[in-house]
């Protein structure tokens, strides 16, 4: 029987990238655990694609830190701790100043305009999903992104943007998991200090209130695992697996 005909080169790209966005999200999203086997036949099956789409969405994710690639065992969801939390604070402390700073000198009426508008847009959202207070709502999180993006958008220098960029993707697992607790801490007002900080163009006071920010977040996550005895950190409540592009996921073939 003849071989199928290959797909062509855009496609084969369109599902790849589409197949990294995926995981990508589960991985963020903890739907996919810290330090869970990633088993290429069965990402293929339930995801309905090559393999070349799925180790090639593996790679990129590795590349990124969110994947770990062992030599004969396959990938694996990078795990997180209370030690790489420390350790990604401090990055993330050094890295959102250094922008925040550079943003506030750069600064102009369009940067102005969209910091407000993306703290008007988060501000009216609860934080936990509505009807389950241990999830993170997905619009605040996705508003909250856009929000600390807003806040250093005028920043001058790309690369600086591009790791601040990877640093805040890898905080978004452990932002998750301090939502059980979110009621210690008016999120709100922290948002809206660092803002009127940032539009009076105080960046001394701005940086200071944003590492308090940062490192609010870090001290609920370790606070939490201390007294859960988790100091590997899983997430406290395993979310129901989504399908690709809303499909229901297939067991794989034995």
């Amino acid at each position: 029987m003849p071989n199928p005909t290959p797909s062509p080169p855009q496609e084969t790209k369109s599902r790849t990238e589409a197949v990294y966005f995926h995981l990508r999200a589960d991985i963020l999203a903890c739907r996919l655990r810290p330090g869970a086997r990633l088993k290429i036949n069965e990402l293929c099956a339930a995801l309905e694609v090559s393999l070349g789409a799925v180790r090639e969405a593996l790679s990129r994710l590795s590349a990124e830190g969110l994947v770990v690639a062992e030599a004969q065992k396959g990938f694996q969801v990078a795990p997180i701790s209370v030690a790489d939390l420390e350790d990604l604070t401090e990055a993330r402390i050094e890295i959102e100043t250094l922008c925040l700073r550079r943003a506030i000198a750069a600064r102009t009426l369009d940067w102005e305009s969209g910091l407000v508008a993306a703290f008007h847009r988060l501000s009216p959202l609860p934080t936990r999903t509505p009807g389950d207070e241990r999830r993170l709502n997905e619009d605040w999180a996705r508003a909250h992104a856009d929000y600390h993006l807003a806040l250093v958008a005028a920043c001058d220098s790309l690369w600086l943007l591009r790791v601040r960029a990877t640093l805040y993707a890898q905080s978004e697992r452990y932002r998750r998991l301090s939502t059980p607790v979110t009621e210690r801490r008016d999120a709100n007002t922290e948002h809206r200090d660092i803002m009127q900080a940032a539009l009076a163009g105080d960046a001394r006071k701005a940086c200071a209130l944003l590492t308090s920010h940062l490192l609010t977040t870090k001290d609920l996550v370790r606070d939490l695992a201390e007294r859960t005895g988790q100091q590997k950190l899983l997430p406290l409540a395993r979310p129901r697996a989504r399908g690709f592009r809303g499909r229901k996921r297939k067991p794989a073939k034995a």
